[in-house]
């Protein structure tokens, strides 16, 4: 019983992992969920393949990127909204910059490749080393190393950032937050 209850704690303390990188690869929180069970149900019924002692996470991982990879090819000749009526009738606008900035970053995060956006996400947002995430890609650490380069480089150029360029609050947010003083 020991052994079944360790699983199945390795197995949920990987879901916020395998839920954000499945909504990478969907880019749908629903649709992300859905990745993430459905690897998990997956995973249970083939725990047995599963080797003691080695990476869980990797393993779900390739899980859920073999489902997507399926599902993809599948639903490859889908079209659900092809005039963009209905999805642009969701969208609001942000309500601070710190939002448009997460927006312009995933637009510029949709424009990758998807082998370079997944060898990215993997690498950056995961946490995975590149040769965990090489495993799970199915590659060399060579190519997941020259995928997350080229990503970053495009990501850059996209988003129009510099090598020196200071990350953190804009010069408005900084106007805001900075203390009044009054002359008299």
């Amino acid at each position: 019983m020991a052994p079944q209850r360790a699983v199945r704690d390795a197995m949920l303390a990987a879901v916020p992992s395998l839920r954000a990188f499945a909504i990478s690869l969907s880019r749908n929180n629903d649709r992300a969920d859905d990745l993430v069970q459905e690897t998990l149900m997956r995973a249970w019924a083939h725990i047995d393949s599963f080797e003691p002692g080695t990476n869980m996470s990797a393993w779900l991982f390739t899980i859920l990127r073999n489902l997507f990879r399926s599902e993809y090819r599948k639903r490859h000749r889908e079209v659900e909204d092809a005039t963009g009526a209905y999805t642009e009738s969701l969208t609001s606008l942000p309500g601070q910059s710190g939002n448009l900035e997460l927006q312009e970053f995933r637009a510029a995060l949709g424009t990758l490749p998807d082998d370079q956006r997944e060898a990215l996400i993997l690498v950056g947002a995961s946490g995975f080393s590149y040769e965990e995430a090489a495993k799970i890609c199915g590659c060399a650490v060579g190519t997941i190393k020259s995928r997350v380069n080229r990503a970053r480089g495009r990501l850059a150029r996209a988003l129009e950032i510099s090598p020196g360029e200071d990350f953190g609050p804009d010069n408005e947010t900084l106007a805001a937050i900075a203390p009044t003083t009054e002359t008299k």
